[in-house]
């Protein structure tokens, strides 16, 4: 493990799974560490301004990662997938880089979904479960598992499209916000295009991320699946959740947090990088102190 770059106030970076993960890290190396996984497209710099408030408040240390194909970590091999399952490996990978048995994962949105299935599967390697505004994961139904398939399958034969490029940082953001899945502002953004983005020999700036990101899976779990993983969570898990963001009152949240054996719940107002707002992220911090 290669402890080197200052980035931010308070921040490391780091170098973990043999390089092939990059990852930043807040607090003392000594404290017990927690493990914060990203949402997709995102990278580790989503916790830019949540992680210092934790690290002070509670004394521990937070280590972000950038899952495979995100941020400054290594892209997949040529021929392979991202699907879900697969970034539980850059979980695990993590934790044998940092020596850590038993984690407690703060994870956001697609994060939330990997943490989900680390837990379920490895119940003896997760103490606790703090998920942002993410629980579960996207599925599809059974009777849709042909479709899925032919969608994901025709996108990932066609040809890689080239990564996108801008003049300048700030045209990368306002690109960001107003592409994005769910809405972002500029300032929440920010953070998270800066460490996403690397010089060209033009002077512009393109996007790290792989474009392989953005094909569609080429198989879900179906809803039984997701629901059933969720009941075999044994860590405690306290959701965080946006007063707008991706939970709230849908059906299929409604049943993904009763799935839950042990679930605390706290709506906030924000929306769904409420972590990462500087409106939001105060009282964030205040929630997950309170409970940890």
């Amino acid at each position: 493990m290669n402890e080197s770059t200052h980035i931010g106030t308070a921040a490391q970076s780091l170098s973990l799974a043999k390089g092939r993960l990059a990852a930043l890290s807040w607090g003392r190396s000594t404290a017990p560490t927690w493990v914060a996984l990203h949402g997709w497209l995102d990278n580790a710099a989503s916790f830019t301004r949540l992680a210092p408030l934790l690290v002070k408040a509670l004394d521990i240390r937070i280590v972000a990662i950038d899952f495979r194909g995100h941020g400054h970590s290594a892209h997949a091999p040529a021929g392979s997938d991202y699907a879900l399952w697969d970034y539980t490996h850059d979980v695990l990978d993590t934790m044998t880089s940092l020596e850590i048995e038993k984690a407690t994962l703060l994870a956001h949105s697609m994060g939330a979904a990997v943490a989900c299935l680390v837990a379920s599967a490895l119940p003896e390697r997760v103490e606790k479960l703090i998920l942002l505004d993410g629980l579960g994961a996207l599925n599809t139904p059974l009777e849709e598992t042909a479709s899925q398939l032919r969608k994901g399958l025709i996108a990932h034969r066609r040809p890689l499209s080239r990564p996108p490029r801008y003049p300048d940082v700030e045209s990368a953001v306002a690109a960001r916000v107003a592409g994005g899945v769910t809405p972002l502002d500029s300032i929440t953004a920010t953070p998270l295009v800066e460490r996403n983005t690397q010089a060209t020999a033009d002077g512009h700036v393109q996007m790290r991320t792989d474009s392989r990101l953005l094909k569609p899976s080429l198989v879900r779990f179906t809803p039984q699946q997701v629901l059933a993983l969720l009941a075999e969570i044994q860590a405690p898990v306290l959701l965080i959740e946006g007063e707008r963001g991706i939970l709230g009152a849908r059906d299929w949240a409604e049943k993904a947090r009763q799935a839950v054996p042990r679930l605390t719940r706290q709506v906030l107002a924000g929306g769904h990088h409420l972590h990462l707002d500087p409106q939001a992220v105060h009282h964030v911090a205040g929630i997950i102190s309170q409970q940890a």
